[in-house]
This record gives structure tokens, sequence and C-alpha cells, in this order.
């Protein structure tokens, strides 16, 4: 180690104030080595924290400090016998005098052996925190971690630090300040002082940075070696072949004892130690959003006229504006990216993002391909999640989407479809048709539509290369899982053991109605499945073949490409059921 290690330079300058990261509590200690003999190296941090209101930050000023507050702090509720209770929120500052709040409570556990740490209760719930591992998150805000814990070699806790912006809000709601009490000592044991690194140090006691800091040098013996004595007493007066025996008082008469001492050391070396204490306090900036509502100054603007005039989000926040906003289609993706979020479709070309803010946005697909919202409905967002679709805000253009404008102006829905709803509909038809007619299961593995269908939309198309994975996925759900062990007991072609699964399902087909038929109704399902080979070398004459085969208007933008593409394949899919399970003319008869 150096000089500036053991003197603390760097991590006395930086005040846990300012830090992104601060420790509710702390006993983390790295050890290496004999404490008694050189070569040993010793880093410890200890920290405790209590939050007090304005009326108590005078006193505890004056008379709390690391001894009260740090590490050593009992946070524990206790019953007193006149019936009082102090419960383990409470900081108290005599008996029955609470003057603060313990953010972490302590819970030992004799038992089973060892502690734990709590995280108070009050300020979880008040951020609506929710626990994933050793971390707190919060599901509001794309899952961010609030507050984490670590834990020594022995599965205990040793270290509760929060995220300072979640806590300055905590603190504002309530009108806390938190005060914080914390120790670092670092240690190394050298053989000879003049031949250290620290020759030239001095032992010293300074106030420094807002702290205390204390440089100790000592001779290692000095530390640990010395006399020691020992005193030995007992009873004399148990009969052990008693049945019960019973001690009396306890007197000269009835007991003995023995002492001893000696002297040990021997130790070598000499012990370089520098230990320093600080407390601060971390005050809010009274502005609460999360937890007490405030009004949030830093929302962003958007674009609202086709000049590109902007407006802040507050001045959006209103039922009664008559204002949509447009957006690039690019924002789905970016915001499916986040967990928690899910898209939905209502109709041919409206939908709904799902937020973990528990706000849902109608929104619809206009002739341009972006996005329009009602502007509302942006505004009322957490901020976090306005910034994402600020980024995506453009000039109007394109008009409000024809059928947004249906449901929310003229409140008569569109009866149209999504061809991604379309898709799964169709897929599960078939499945259905195979089950009742053969009683075998059509595909080999099940999959959960809604989650599937997240990947599988058109908002993923922005040029070829995703245009040939979105047919990579289609054929993924589809004919990748077909159940070509069933299928081939149902099969009459005389080389079905060597059919794929698109060609087996195809032949089963074609028995119905015929090859050509088949091949015409496999033709955009042949084409996708061409694709999705295209998507390892995603250039030349086949590709385009490919594409066009699986029905794409290769003219259209790339997301109205996935549209077809996703489109014309279910619609493949309704066809062979439609005509597979289609009932002759005598039968309906």
């Amino acid at each position: 180690m150096n000089q500036e290690w053991i003197l603390q330079t760097k991590e006395t300058r930086r005040p846990f104030s300012n830090a992104t990261w601060i420790p509710l509590r702390a006993s983390v200690n790295y050890e290496k080595g004999d404490i008694k003999r050189a070569g040993y190296i010793c880093d410890y941090f200890g920290c405790g924290s209590v939050a007090f209101p304005p009326e108590h930050r005078e006193l505890v000023e004056d008379s709390l400090g690391w001894s009260n507050i740090g590490i050593s702090h009992d946070v524990a509720p206790h019953a007193y016998a006149d019936g009082y209770y102090a419960p383990i929120d409470q900081f108290q500052h005599n008996d029955k005098d609470p003057i603060g709040i313990n953010f972490i409570f302590d819970h030992p556990q004799p038992v089973v052996g060892g502690k734990q740490w709590i995280l108070n209760p009050d300020l979880v719930v008040a951020l609506r925190l929710i626990k994933e591992g050793t971390n707190w998150v919060r599901p509001e805000e794309n899952f961010v971690v609030v507050a984490r814990e670590s834990f020594d070699e022995k599965g205990e806790h040793c270290l509760i630090e929060i995220k300072r912006e979640f806590l300055l809000d905590y603190l504002a709601a309530r009108n806390l300040s938190l005060r914080l009490s914390y120790y670092r000592q670092r240690v190394e044991n050298v053989p000879i002082f003049e031949e250290s690194t620290y020759s030239t140090l001095q032992k010293h006691e300074i106030e420094r940075d807002n702290g205390r800091f204390e440089l100790r040098i000592r001779e290692i013996n000095d530390v640990f070696g010395g006399g020691w004595a020992m005193l030995r007493t007992w009873r004399t007066d148990v009969d052990e072949d008693e049945d019960a025996p019973v001690m009396g008082a306890e007197n000269d008469n009835n007991t003995d004892y023995e002492s001893s001492k000696g002297h040990r050391g021997g130790y070598e070396g000499v012990r370089i130690e520098g230990e320093f204490w600080r407390d601060e306090w971390v005050d809010h900036q009274s502005i609460s959003i999360r937890v007490r509502g405030d009004a949030d100054t830093n929302l962003p603007q958007f674009i609202i006229e086709t000049d590109g005039t902007r407006v802040g989000s507050s001045k959006l926040y209103d039922r009664d504006i008559g204002r949509w906003l447009w957006f690039r289609s690019s924002i789905v993706t970016e915001l499916l990216t986040n967990r928690g979020f899910k898209l939905e479709w209502y109709t041919a070309e409206t939908g709904g993002i799902h937020s973990t803010s528990g706000c849902r946005i109608h929104f619809g697909i206009n002739s341009s391909d972006l996005l329009t919202v009602h502007a509302y409905d942006i505004a009322r967002l957490a901020s976090w999640e306005q910034h994402i679709w600020a980024a995506h805000n453009v000039a109007p253009e394109g008009k409000v989407s024809g059928e947004l404008l249906a449901s929310q102006v003229k409140a008569q829905p569109a009866a149209t479809h999504a061809a991604e709803n379309l898709l799964f509909q169709s897929m599960r038809l078939l499945e259905r048709g195979f089950q009742e007619e053969h009683q075998i299961s059509l595909f080999a593995h099940e999959i959960d539509d809604f989650e599937t269908s997240q990947q599988i939309s058109r908002f993923v198309c922005k040029d070829q290369a995703s245009l040939l994975r979105l047919a990579k996925e289609l054929i993924r759900v589809f004919s990748d899982r077909l159940n070509i062990r069933e299928l081939r007991k149902i099969s009459t072609h005389s080389e079905k053991d060597k059919f794929g699964s698109n060609k087996l399902l195809q032949d089963i087909l074609s028995q119905k109605i015929g090859s050509d038929k088949a091949r015409i109704f496999f033709a955009e399902i042949a084409g996708t499945y061409d694709m999705r080979v295209g998507d390892a070398h995603p250039t030349g004459s086949k590709v385009l073949d490919a594409i066009k085969l699986a029905g794409i208007d290769q003219n259209s933008s790339f997301l109205r490409q996935g549209e077809q593409l996703i489109h014309n394949f279910g619609r493949s899919i309704w066809y062979i059921g439609k005509f597979y399970f289609k009932k002759s003319e005598q039968q309906e008869g």
C-alpha cells in the first residue's frame, strides 16, 4: 500500500451527501494476513444513519456522533415496565424521548444464527419498491434499482445503500434530514518502519474535510504484547452424589480460587493505522414527486404544430385539450425493450402500449407510418417515460390516424383487425381443428401468444435485415413447432419420412384439395421460409425472390412490408384450416 491509502486522502474529500449511492448502514471489513504479524492489511468501513426533523438538528450536531448513531447503535424495539413502548423505527435520545427515525432495523436471529438488517417498510411502501434478489427496485420507473444490499462471506448483511435521488424524495415528503455517522480504518503491518513506504510519516491527529483523522504508528508488540492475569474461582459445597443438590449463599468457606499471570510478546514489526470519523447531513431539496406528488419541473416539451412550435408537457396535462402528438414508430420497439411494457392491438391500425407506471397509451398509425397519440395521454406519464417519447416526437405529418379518430372522436371503433392478432388466432384455430379431427397435437410445444406477439410485430421492421429477422420469428413460432412425428401418422405420402415440417403439412393438405391448390396456399409460407434462410445471407436475387413469393410489396415502407408479411403468413395458415376442414357438399347436405 502507499501513504495516500493509509491517509485516506481521496475518501475524505468525497462526502456522501453528493454521491449517487448513500449508505444507510454498513460494516464492511476486508482483512488479509495475521493481525499480529507483518504483512497484515485491513480496510474497514462502518456507517450508521438516523433521520431527524429540523427542530432537532442543533441537538444532534451538539451531542450525537459515531458512538450514538454509528454501527454500534442498537436499533431495536423496547417495552418499558410502566407500559411505554418504543417501536423499532424510533431513535431515542434519552428514554422515552424519540427524536428521530431509523431507516434500517436490526433483526437478531439467535435460534437459527446470525442477524438481518431490514429496510424500513414505510420507505419501501412509500416509494413502491419490490424486492428482487438483493435489490429493491421500483417497477414504475423501469424497475430501476433504488436500494441494494450486500452480504459478507457468512451470509450476513454488511451494507445497505440507497440511491440519493429516491432518498431525497422520501426525506422531502417527511421533512426529514438524514444524519450519517461513519468511520473508516486502514491498517498495514510492516516489518521495518524505516524501510517502508510510510517512513516519512509521523503520528498525528487533525481536523480534516469536516471530520477527524488520526494516524497511529506503534510497535505490534506494544499493541498485542504485555502482561496477563487470570483468576479462577469455584464452589466446594456441592455433593455430586445427591439427587437434588442445593447451593447455599456464597461465602469464604464454600469457595476456592487459583490465580496465574504471565507475559506474552515477541511480535515483530510496526502497525500503521489511519482512522477517520465524520458526521454529515443529507438534506432534501423540498421536492417529492414520487411520494408526495409534487409537480415535476423538469418535464420535456413536445412539438404541436407543423412549424415545429413546442409546448411544455405541463400545459398539455388537461383532458379538455383536443390535441394529438406525432411520433416515429421506433418509439414502440424502444419502449418494449424496457421490462414490463406490453403492446396490444385493438384494430388494424390502433393499439395500446401498457407501461410500468400503470398508464396505457392509445395510439394510431397514420398514412405516413407515424404514431399519433392524444396529447393528454403523454402528459400524464411519468417524467422518465415522457423523455423517451419526446426523443421520438416529430412535427405533424400525414394527419391523425383515421382509426384513432374513429375511436376517440366519433366513438365508433373501426371493425378491423390487426394482422398480428389474426396470425395467432389462425394458428389456434388450425391447432384446434387437428385436435378435434385427428386427436393429435399440431404443435410439439406450447407458446404464450401474448408474450410471443411482443416480438412478432410490424414495428420491428426498419430495414430489409429486420424484415428477414421477422420472417425467421414467424417460422420459429409456426413451422419449427409443427409436430412432425404426429403429422407423419396421418400422411399417406411414400416419402413422408423425408419431409420437413412445412412440406409434410402441405402434403396432408394436398390429400384434401390437390397438390396444385395446396402449393398455392403454401406459397407465402414457403416464401417466408426462404426469407428466413436469407437472414444469414441478406443479399442477392434469392432473397428478393423470397420476398416476392411471400407476397410483399417492396415499394411499401418497411413497416408496411412487415405488416404484409405477418398478414400473408397468417392468411395462409387460415386458408390451410379452412380448406382442410371444409366439409364436402354431400356431407353438408
